[in-house]
């Protein structure tokens, strides 16, 4: 077996893919680096602007002071007041929004930003407070509260209209736990007498996501955006939606039965777990940038260097032409070069169009080489031809996710089928003799094959 040319062939084969592997990581590597690079530049953008935005709120918050009496450490009566904070969670929210959209670019990178404004209309009821009718409870001025992630991104908000006088919003929300936002200050009367209906709009800008926790009992979030790319998230998806080349639209609908977060309101000690708080959510930038698509399609270099490698034994195998080892070297790093010129392209130009310099470039040079290589231009054009054939299928792996797996699938059974139609008549143990040295041999099917190697 060790003097068999197919053994040594089969061999060798298997060494140049085992040596491709090393610039194939080191592609995954330099993927790795640029995408860093981006998310670095998207994060200085945050900075300059604002964060992703989490909007909590609109809610009431009535602050008292408690005066407990206890004694000291020895035994002198002391008075402590502590501050306590009693939450009204509105009885309908409704929020529409249109958050515009719009790229900036910082070098070759470039990431997403929004800002557009939020109408919020909000009803409340009368607050229960008959337990705090005691002696030594002293109730301050309540408020209305809007905690958000990055409060930077307010642009302007209008004063707060409603059935009290109009008041405006003040800076800070005067709870430690939600240290940014807005806070508008109320009539405790006039809340105790008729509740609060009230509206307001704020404009705002972040990056990356809009988030909005449904706190009414019954809550409704509308959004419209020139964002052809939403990936809606959060814990509830919008009840309708519609997503254009222009834009998308969507509303959300979430009640306390639903999402049982009246629950996560404390009655006097706050909230549970703010982050833990369900959410409308939609992200606003690219699904699948092409750094990502880069990495998927780097994934099946391994796969068309041996699909390549392949051919071009069955080749050898059928024809009896020669194909020595350094020139599937050289065909491989061929290919791998693709990969290079795939993820540079992409950054300057988009990934479609990459893809197709690439494709283009790559397999053009294959086909030049090759017309040398297996002495004809016909046989150079063949295999360039199928190259761009894997090329295709493999942009619609990338382009469908869902069914890359339908699609691979396929591909490898109808290669398979392929091989083994061409060898179905091919005598192995002939083509591993070692006696194979010179002249011709006849094969099973009575046709000559010519040796090898020599």
């Amino acid at each position: 077996m060790m003097k068999s040319v197919l053994f040594w062939k089969i061999t060798t084969l298997l060494g140049l893919m085992i040596l491709m592997i090393i610039p194939v990581t080191q592609l995954m590597n330099v993927i790795e680096e640029r995408s860093g690079y981006r998310q670095s530049v998207v994060g200085q953008v945050s900075e300059s602007t604002s964060r992703a935005q989490r909007i909590l709120g609109p809610l009431i918050v009535i602050p008292y002071i408690e005066r407990e009496e206890k004694k000291d450490d020895k035994g002198q009566p002391t008075v402590q007041r502590v501050r306590h904070y009693r939450y009204l969670l509105p009885e309908n929210l409704q929020v529409s929004g249109k958050p515009n959209v719009e790229v900036r670019k910082l070098g070759i990178y470039q990431t997403q930003v929004y800002q557009g404004p939020l109408k919020f209309q909000v009803k409340f009821g009368q607050p229960e407070l008959a337990d705090l009718q005691r002696s030594n409870v002293t109730l301050e001025q309540p408020y209305l509260l809007v905690a958000l992630s990055d409060s930077r991104g307010i642009k302007s908000i209008s004063p707060l209209a409603s059935a009290q006088p109009p008041t405006t919003f003040e800076p800070g929300t005067r709870v430690d736990a939600l240290p940014q936002g807005i806070h508008a200050p109320l009539q405790l009367a006039a809340l105790q007498k008729e509740g609060l209906d009230a509206d307001f709009t704020l404009t705002l800008a972040g990056t990356s996501s809009l988030s909005l926790v449904p706190l009414g009992r019954s809550s409704e979030l509308t959004l419209q955006s020139n964002w052809p790319h939403p990936n809606f998230l959060g814990n509830f998806l919008p009840d309708e939606r519609k997503v254009t080349e222009k834009g998308f639209s969507a509303r959300w609908r979430s009640t306390w039965f639903a999402n049982n977060i009246n629950s996560a309101f404390h009655y006097d000690d706050g909230i549970i777990d703010e982050d833990k708080l369900p959410t409308f959510s939609t992200s606003l930038i690219e699904p699948v940038d092409h750094y990502q698509l880069t990495e998927r399609a780097v994934k099946y270099a391994v796969l068309f260097i041996g699909l390549t490698f392949m051919a071009f034994f069955l080749f050898e195998t059928l024809t009896g032409l020669r194909v020595h080892p350094i020139q599937y070297l050289l065909v491989g790093a061929a290919l791998v070069l693709f990969y290079l010129i795939l993820l540079a392209f992409s950054e300057h130009f988009g990934f479609a169009t990459a893809y197709l310099l690439a494709s283009v470039a790559c397999s053009g040079l294959i086909a030049f080489y090759l017309s040398a290589v297996l002495r004809g231009k016909r046989r150079g054009a063949m295999f360039a031809g199928s190259l761009l054939m894997l090329y295709g299928v493999l942009y619609l792996l990338l382009q469908s996710e869902d069914n890359a797996l339908v699609l691979g699938a396929g591909l490898l059974f109808a290669i398979l089928a392929g091989i083994m139609l061409l060898t179905r008549k091919l005598d192995w143990y002939q083509v591993a003799d070692p006696a194979r040295l010179s002249g011709e041999i006849p094969t099973a099917d009575g046709e000559n094959r010519f040796r090898l190697w020599k």
